[in-house]
């Protein structure tokens, strides 16, 4: 199985960081079912060209997250993911990049109303491209 993982050498994050965070959230999206059977640790190192090290070190946060689970001779394999862990994570990733934003728009002196209309304009540009309204 190809996991589509995009990584960006030139980003100050982690590399470990940005498959893990990728992983997780194509797991708890749904993108990659319960009970997908997931590369080998040397299987998926290769195919991100990066350490076995990096690749195990991310098998190991995600299974002690229970998002994946491990069977001795068998392989790596996600793990159910309820819907309320599933609603959770989606809050927790979306609350994240709203503090980035609002993070940024301090940084550059937006003040609050101007920061909501941009907030709706970008809203309302991204939904309408994508026909979800």
């Amino acid at each position: 199985m190809r996991i589509p993982i995009q990584i960006n050498e030139n980003s100050a994050e982690p590399l470990y960081h940005q498959i893990e965070s990728q992983l997780r959230s194509l797991i708890i999206s749904g993108q990659i079912e319960e009970g997908t059977l997931l590369p080998s640790i040397r299987e998926f190192a290769g195919n991100l060209n990066c350490s076995v090290i990096t690749v195990r070190r991310v098998y190991q946060d995600l299974e002690n997250e229970g998002l994946l689970r491990t069977r001795q001779g068998t392989g790596t394999f996600v793990a159910g993911v309820g819907d309320q862990a599933r609603e959770q994570y989606k809050r927790d990733a979306v609350i994240e990049a709203l503090k980035i934003a609002v993070d940024k728009g301090l940084a550059v002196q937006i003040n609050e109303d101007e920061l909501k209309e941009l907030f709706i304009e970008v809203v309302r540009e991204k939904y309408d491209a994508k026909g979800g309204r």
